[in-house]
């Protein structure tokens, strides 16, 4: 916020109560007229002493905002925003124009006839802003507000000489209260586009809200070859709500373009969407200001944010679905640990390792923001006993056959019970060959075998019986 705050209006403060209220007489001449105009002159002469000469459109909306000071004057017919930028695609008859968004840079002569149309009512509002340097913003009134990083004395004898009250203020009322801890804003970068396509190709989303402007949207009914196509259509710095596709026969089930929010579904927790983006300029950054609530898919993006690859992470089993991946609550959030994760032991069911309820310590291994997921090892945590058992290659141990198959046998080369197996080639199990029939071992049996390789990188073990028999000893 600039140095310098300043209140322009037609009032003199000293005619005021303790409440802050008017007390002296009635002004007759229109905002229109005479006000307006000395307004508009006293912020041109504090923007040019300020060396100001373009302003940037900020938080701009539409709505129908009641019409300032004691003027009798109607207001004027098609004025506004809309004959101050250039058309795009997608404008309609109905809305702003997509050249009157937040961030939109405009000439000083733009930036006092928006003044204007600001003064008049004529459903058009905005900041208009220099970063840190220069400010004007329209209130109730007619006031408006202007802040610079200079004292302004000429403008402020200006404004004077022109009828106007100026008052020395901390700050604007108007102003963009920031900094709030439920403020999370995810940039729609090229991740937050690539997940929706995701989304989009399993049926997880279907429509995009664009809101360009506080209270004017467009809906964009998304499909798997349109995403891309949507997204250069977007207005910059718009924030967009991500909702379900809508069910056959539902309102906005087909087509695309705009339409109202009456026309989204209603989703698992009532209306609201399943996660909102911003667009960010193309540094990258995310300067605009939304004020919203975060939905639960948004605290989801910014609880991901705080998780690291290799963070070790404490959590409660949830549950084992049947096709055996693990899931784990690790604060609110439902991560999961594939079957290969849990132990670098053979097993035959996820709950030999884990059961529900049980907290357990597990390593991220990687981190999805859209769609939403978090993979974990348990595994990771503990040495893998394979390496060990590299030093074992040219020895000879004895141990149980667990497994028989066509191309040879399985046998457990570690004496704790579900240790560490190897395979014995049917090539290796005698001198003689022998077919996957011949082979006369079964599980249970005891055998010699010498390790031929250790390999941990593809969890392969060699064995020979053939060569531990051969060996003098054996």
């Amino acid at each position: 916020m600039p140095t310098y705050v300043y209140r322009l209006s037609m009032y003199d403060p000293a005619h005021r109560d303790e409440h802050r209220s008017t007390t002296g007489p009635e002004g007759t001449v229109g905002d229109y007229g005479e006000v307006e105009a000395a307004c508009l002159r006293a912020v041109e002469a504090f923007a040019r002493e300020s060396g100001i000469g373009q302003l940037a459109v900020r938080e701009p909306e539409v709505s129908a905002l009641a019409r300032l000071g004691p003027g009798v004057e109607p207001p004027v017919d098609g004025f506004g925003p809309a004959g101050l930028f250039p058309s795009a695609r997608g404008d309609s008859e109905d809305g702003p124009p997509y050249g009157f968004h937040d961030g939109a840079v405009v000439s000083l002569d733009v930036g006092l006839e928006l003044v204007r149309a600001m003064l008049r009512g004529t459903g058009a509002w905005c900041r208009l802003e220099v970063e840190d340097r220069f400010t004007v913003h329209v209130g109730r009134g007619p006031y408006v507000c202007i802040g610079s990083d200079r004292p302004c004395e000429e403008a402020l004898t200006r404004a004077r000489a022109l009828g106007l009250f100026p008052e020395r203020l901390d700050s604007s009322p108007y102003a963009m209260e920031t900094g709030s801890a439920e403020e999370i804003q995810r940039p729609a970068d090229d991740a937050f586009w690539s997940g929706l396509g995701r989304m989009v190709s399993t049926c997880r989303a279907g429509i995009l809200e664009e809101m360009y402007v506080e209270g004017a949207t467009r809906l964009h009914h998304l499909t798997w070859d349109n995403v891309e196509a949507v997204r250069d259509r977007i207005a910059p710095r718009a924030r967009l709500a991500v909702w379900p596709g809508p069910e056959a026969g539902e309102a906005g089930a087909t087509g695309t373009g705009t339409g109202g929010t009456e026309d989204l579904p209603v989703t698992a927790d009532g209306r609201v969407p399943l996660l909102t983006a911003v667009m960010p300029d193309t540094d990258g950054v995310v300067r605009a200001r939304w004020r919203t609530e975060p939905t639960p898919g948004d605290r989801r993006w910014a609880f991901l944010r705080t998780l690291r690859r290799g963070q070790i992470v404490s959590g409660t089993v949830t549950r084992i679905p049947a096709f055996g991946v693990t899931f784990v609550d690790i604060g609110g959030f439902e991560a999961m640990i594939n079957i290969p994760e849990l132990s670098w032991r053979h097993f035959d069911h996820p709950s030999d390792i884990v059961s529900v309820g049980e907290e357990v310590r597990a390593e991220i291994l990687d981190i999805e923001l859209l769609p939403e997921r978090v993979s974990l090892s348990l595994k990771a945590l503990h040495e893998d006993p394979m390496g060990r058992l590299t030093g074992w290659v040219g020895s000879t141990v004895v141990g149980p056959v667990t497994k028989v198959v066509p191309f040879g046998v399985f046998v457990r080369v570690e004496e704790a019970e579900g240790g560490l197996e190897g395979l014995v080639h049917v090539s290796e199990l005698a001198d003689e060959h022998l077919a996957g029939q011949d082979i006369t071992v079964r599980v249970g049996d005891v055998l010699p075998v010498r390790v031929l390789d250790v390999d941990p990188a593809r969890r392969r073990i060699a064995l020979s019986h053939r060569q531990a028999v051969a060996l003098p000893g054996a």
